[in-house]
């Protein structure tokens, strides 16, 4: 029997500027909005531009297993130090190696590195430090790699940590409560498969895209990105 999709959002900007109605009150707050590139930038952007905040990127990648890639059994941050975060159970059940994990941990981190000298172009990444920190990605299914990028964030002590999504699965979202201070989803569909589902236009976003929207909130005049 095929799941009934129920379309929430026309595409990326239509969620982001929904998602930024439910974020209001932190408009005139010290804020970073960091988004997971490549799908949360375009509903970071919307965020950012509604609470005159400054837009960095979070890069992390997931760690799929060796043989289902899209089956996250882990997940990795760029910083200081990688930030690894594994799913024993999942690791268990999909049958990878400690050898398979690391070899695909160092490709992801790999890509990560390409991804930092593409995006920043040469710009540092914004400290979230003594900040309310706005984590956005455009939906969450197994919550791998946000469960990363929260607790990477988390060490470099924001002064308040926000989960901000426009769609994500009720369990996964039950899970990250307790990563964060505070939790912001406009929808939690039961039955919820992939996020996809939930976006009349899901195109995927790209590099240069990214690139494009990152240069273009730098350029605006009522942020400073002094501290970049």
């Amino acid at each position: 029997m095929l799941m009934e999709v129920n379309v929430l959002f026309a595409d990326r900007k239509d969620a982001g500027r929904k998602l930024a109605v439910a974020l209001a009150n932190f408009k005139g707050q010290d804020c970073l909005v960091l988004a997971l590139p490549r799908g949360g930038v375009p509903v970071a952007a919307e965020v950012a531009l509604a609470l005159h905040a400054p837009l960095d990127i979070l890069l992390v990648r997931k760690i799929g297993a060796p043989y289902q890639p899209e089956f996250a059994i882990g997940a990795v941050i760029d910083g200081g130090a990688p930030v690894i975060v594994r799913n024993p159970e999942l690791i268990r059940l999909s049958g990878t190696t400690e050898k398979q994990f690391e070899t695909i941990c160092s490709q992801q981190l790999n890509e990560i590195e390409r991804r930092r000298n593409l995006y920043l172009r040469g710009h540092k990444p914004m400290s979230p430090t003594d900040r309310v920190a706005i984590i956005i990605d455009d939906g969450i299914a197994t919550g791998a790699t946000m469960r990363a990028a929260l607790h990477a964030t988390r060490l470099r002590h924001p002064k308040k940590l926000v989960l901000a999504t426009p769609v994500a699965a009720p369990d996964t979202l039950e899970m990250l409560r307790g990563e964060v201070d505070e939790v912001i989803c406009l929808e939690s569909p039961e039955n919820f498969g992939a996020v996809g589902r939930f976006y009349a236009d899901f195109e995927q976003t790209t590099d240069n895209e990214v690139v494009a929207t990152l240069a273009r909130l730098r350029a605006r005049s009522d942020v400073s990105y002094a501290t970049a």
